[in-house]
């Protein structure tokens, strides 16, 4: 047999080559429309890159990221074997999440002295871990507790790994209020370092955190932007209080969320670090490593299905490793429920354990160089995100913009495409709007009640600094209202609202378009009664009628619709079906006969879902 060399076998894979297949496919349709997406600040993800050159590109230092644990127990004693826990399993950072801090979601650590704090840390080594602060508006009452206690223990702040968190701008945004007009807060912010500097800190005191804008809706770009202005605001504010550059560069850290888009995350990351470095420019300095830090997203987490919340932060870890953060806080996957219990805090930090350990993720600086589709929307975003600084600096910086509400305005925009594209289904939550599961048991977390507010004091008594507070949501919040509603029909009832399948004709016909109806009903906690399918309108009558159901929905073929829906709907509506459903969009020339027929709705990929849920829920409670 003759050796031949591979190359001179096959035919080596090209672009061209792959654009005429693509084009035997598409047999016309639009390229764009059918193959190129859009994130939500509008920037291109075509669905094929060439290899690109690597870009330089700043990184983090050597070495595996931090994996971090949140400590949010408000008794104090627990929190301490929350700490312990975590650090003997393998983590080796904490953040200290204070009750207050919009982080904590009513609950947090409710330690206000150095001795409490003390109790809180006891047993742990504050120079063999990282550290970071998340206290909100009692952000400079906590970071001096943590200052204080080092220097109570006699630890060297400088070889201490501290984020002490202080956010007096993410509290703007996400509280509405700083109780002080910026001029009087600003000095606090440079005597605080200064003061923190005196007892040996060369860490970071300020944050620049990217989770407002995120919970709110903001895309990737406006994310960036703000941070961007956010940081360079404290850069102002230290260097006006006689704080040099350097060190003003220095004290700030930055907080980015990941979340499971592993594509846009990555690329956020390493734009974040590009973006710091013309900041470092423009100041006139010499480019080092941003201290970037990581928390999975808010956003995406799920009170349904909650388990999917565990392949969700582990795909946000991976993210934000690989984009370069230095630090990985992951939310255990019953925080949207509750207090997590020792097992999803296990399950947090094991997530990464696997990540770091055993995939082996961190031993490359950036592996995400010269793989043209990260090279691409890298610089997309850097640039997009460069841009949103601009427009903030524009209106007067950020704490500026949000007082008039322009930043707030732009995010909204996109929160309303997003909700849009979530009660459409063309951004899937899986076990939300994608394969819920109505039979799912419920999940333990910690017998602990929420804890109040304390008052805020960090940044002022007044009210001088207000805006519009940027809201803090989830995005699978509006299904979940409608599977709450359905718990309270059971338990009212005995049964779940149901709809009845009109399955017509053989199943090879039916079964696509009626198990999307019943996944999309699922969606709203109505129970799909289905059947094997109805030779005729008699009997298919008979059986919604021994059904019980409230709701039926057509199912079948185009073709079986044209021959036999209208029929089968005034079938249906004789048996005493108030609310008929249709899977599937016909034509015009049908849908006003089905109308006419008794459908009420159609249910179609595309379609309002949401809409269609809520009033289907209403129909059935009314039945």
């Amino acid at each position: 047999m003759e050796d031949r060399p591979l190359a001179d076998l096959f035919e080596p894979a090209t672009r061209a080559r792959w654009l005429g297949l693509v084009e035997g496919v598409l047999k016309g349709a639009d390229y764009e429309k059918r193959l190129v997406s859009k994130t939500a600040d509008g920037l291109r993800i075509e669905p094929l890159y060439e290899a690109a050159e690597p870009v330089p590109q700043p990184v983090r230092a050597a070495g595996p990221w931090r994996i971090a644990q949140r400590v949010d127990h408000p008794e104090i004693e627990q929190a301490n074997r929350q700490a312990l826990a975590d650090l003997e399993g393998g983590a080796d950072a904490l953040t200290l999440v204070f009750s207050g801090a919009p982080a904590a979601h009513g609950y947090g650590l409710t330690a206000r002295t150095v001795e409490e704090l003390e109790a809180a840390l006891a047993g742990v080594m504050l120079p063999l871990i990282g550290l970071r602060v998340d206290a909100g508006p009692l952000g400079l009452e906590a970071a001096r507790l943590v200052v204080e206690l080092a220097k109570a223990r006699g630890e060297d702040l400088s070889a201490c790994d501290l984020d002490l968190g202080i956010d007096p701008v993410g509290t703007l945004a996400a509280s509405g209020s700083l109780g002080a007009v910026w001029s009087e807060i600003a000095p606090k912010l440079g005597q605080a370092v200064k003061d923190f500097d005196a007892a040996g800190f060369t860490g970071r005191a300020l944050l620049a955190d990217g989770r407002p804008y995120h919970e709110a809706g903001a895309g990737e770009a406006a994310e960036l932007g703000a941070v961007l202005a956010t940081a360079v605001t404290y850069l102002r504010a230290l260097e006006a209080e006689g704080v040099s550059l350097e060190r003003a560069r220095d004290a700030v850290g930055i907080l980015l969320v990941t979340d499971a888009d592993e594509f846009l995350t990555i690329a956020k990351f390493r734009a974040m670090r590009r973006l710091w470095a013309r900041i470092e420019q423009a100041c006139g300095l010499a480019p080092k490593p941003l201290r970037l830090q990581a928390e999975t997203a808010w956003r995406m987490m799920t009170r349904r299905d909650p388990f999917v919340n565990i392949l969700r932060t582990a795909m946000a870890a991976t993210g934000a490793g690989l984009g370069g953060a230095d630090a990985v806080t992951a939310l255990p996957y019953t925080q949207a429920l509750g207090l997590p219990d020792a097992f999803a805090r296990r399950v947090a930090r094991n997530s990464q354990i696997v990540l770091i350990e055993e995939s082996n993720l961190a031993r490359v600086a950036d592996p995400a160089a010269g793989a043209g589709g990260f090279e691409s929307l890298t610089a997309q975003l850097a640039e997009a995100g460069w841009e949103a600084f601009r427009a903030i600096e524009r209106e007067g910086g950020i704490v500026a913009s949000l007082s008039v509400g322009k930043l707030q305005r732009r995010i909204e925009i996109t929160r309303e495409t997003r909700a849009k594209n979530v009660a459409t289904r063309r951004e899937a939550l899986t076990g939300a709007t994608e394969f819920p599961y109505l039979a799912e048991k419920s999940v333990a977390v910690l017998d602990v009640a929420p804890v109040a507010a304390p008052p805020a004091a960090s940044f002022g008594s007044g009210t001088a600094v207000a805006c519009d507070a940027l809201p803090s949501q989830r995005l699978a919040e509006p299904y979940e209202a409608l599977r709450d509603a359905s718990d309270g029909f059971l338990d009212k009832t005995g049964k779940r609202p149901q709809v009845f399948l009109a399955n017509l004709g053989p199943v090879a016909v039916f079964n696509a378009r009626s198990t999307f109806a019943a996944n999309a009903f699922a969606a709203g906690g109505i129970e799909a009664l289905s059947t094997d399918g109805f030779p005729d309108d008699a009997s298919l009558a008979e059986a919604f009628k021994a059904s019980g159901a409230a709701l039926a929905c057509l199912c079948s073929s185009d073709a079986v619709y044209e021959a036999r829906a209208v029929s089968a709907a005034k079938a249906l509506a004789a048996a005493g079906a108030g609310t008929i459903y249709l899977a599937g969009k016909p034509g015009a020339d049908l849908a006003e006969p089905l109308a006419a027929a008794g459908v009420h709705g159609f249910l179609h990929a595309g379609g309002d879902l949401l809409a269609l849920l809520n009033d289907a829920l209403r129909r059935a409670a009314r039945a």
